[in-house]
């Protein structure tokens, strides 16, 4: 079983979801691996097809929620990293996908050193945000892709974000960065970010026939209680397969139960805030 110390209090960082049109949600977990990009491109695509309008902001240099999402990182002209950078014009960053309502600002290698290149930079921390404003009111979501580290990018999305999703593996190395991670949240929180909340924990990768898996849920709900979301996202092959092909699942088989999970998500975030 799992220690109660890796667990910061929450209580600085509880409070009521915010119930704001042009959400911006940032999905966040400095390991590796939970989740984060597959929840992102198939949350967007099926808040997409559930009718609302949706933004992806890819803020991790892999850009795997980029090609995910079908785009071409290579004839990319204008991205994250010269929104950041070089001043460029957000518009000019915005391509569309597949799919009617979900739109995408990729990320791209250059993004790597983008976090040293901004540590002269005035209001450092705040890039994204302010970048995200012009347009934030465009969309009824935004969804940012953070990378695996709690480095400079992903405090400047955490700063843009009104909420902040925490996908968790049903594994137990999982559990090990959340208390980090949560006070990162907190810091934020009190210095960058008054109205940062968790919009919730996200379960993923969870196989119900495994006891870890349902051990790591229990001990995940007691500590976390109404902020895990009720969907658990399965082990799924079609889930796995998708972004090969440049398509959310939604797309590439819609009866999976990787694609009815997405959607049961996107309904309780869209119930949470409505």
């Amino acid at each position: 079983m799992y220690c109660p110390h890796l667990f910061v209090p929450l209580y600085p960082i509880i409070s009521f979801v915010q119930k704001i049109m042009g959400k911006i949600i940032a999905l966040a977990n400095q390991k590796g691996g939970v989740g984060k990009t597959t929840t992102t491109i198939n949350l967007a695509a099926s808040l997409a097809t559930l009718e609302k309008t949706v933004l992806v902001v890819d803020a991790d240099p892999q850009a795997n929620a980029s090609s995910g999402l079908g785009v071409d990182i290579q004839a990319v002209d204008c991205s994250l990293y010269e929104c950041i950078i070089n001043k460029a014009d957000v518009r000019d960053a915005i391509y569309t996908t597949d799919i009617d309502g979900l739109d995408i600002i990729p990320s791209h290698i250059d993004l790597v050193g983008a976090e040293i290149e901004m540590l002269n930079l005035n209001n450092r921390e705040k890039i994204i945000g302010e970048i995200l404003k012009p347009i934030r009111d465009d969309y009824d979501f935004i969804l940012i892709d953070c990378s695996p580290s709690l480095g400079l990018i992903t405090v400047n999305a955490l700063t843009a974000a009104d909420s902040v999703i925490i996908p968790v593996q049903c594994e137990y190395f999982a559990l090990e960065g959340i208390s980090k991670l949560l006070n990162t949240i907190k810091i934020i929180k009190q210095k960058l970010n008054t109205r940062l909340e968790i919009e919730g924990f996200l379960l993923t990768m969870y196989d119900s026939r495994l006891r870890l898996a349902n051990q790591i849920y229990d001990e995940i709900k007691r500590h976390f209680q109404e902020l895990v979301f009720k969907t658990l996202i399965q082990r799924n092959v079609k889930l796995s397969e998708s972004p090969s092909h440049g398509l959310p699942v939604i797309l590439y088989d819609a009866d999976s139960t990787g694609a009815k999970n997405h959607l049961a998500l996107a309904k309780e975030i869209i119930s949470k805030n409505s």
